[in-house]
């Protein structure tokens, strides 16, 4: 690599990892969101929707669609996201 083009790549990463820091800080939101969510829930039947996550990706995917995103991208992050939560959930409901 070029010492130009590897100046280049520094600084497309340095841009990646403040973007990073932010979806950090937006990632502690949803989980604080998250906490309420399951404080709510009586029953550890209730942690899956399978209709609301349906729901989600259907409307991630026109989303990504609309704003020229890789629907494949975005659907492999939220349903990561999803079952990531689904089980930190299930983890947090053992403690009640």
């Amino acid at each position: 690599m070029s010492p130009k083009n590897k100046k280049k790549l520094n600084i497309l990463r340095n841009k990646l990892d403040k973007l990073d820091d932010k979806l950090i800080e937006i990632i502690k939101v949803r989980t604080n969101i998250v906490n309420d969510v399951v404080k709510l829930k009586k029953y550890k039947h209730e942690i899956i929707d399978k209709k609301r996550i349906k729901i989600i990706l259907k409307k991630i995917k026109k989303k990504s669609i609309s704003k020229k995103i890789d629907p494949e991208i975005t659907n492999r992050i939220w349903k990561n996201m999803i079952w990531s939560y689904i089980n930190y959930e299930k983890k947090f409901f053992k403690k009640k």
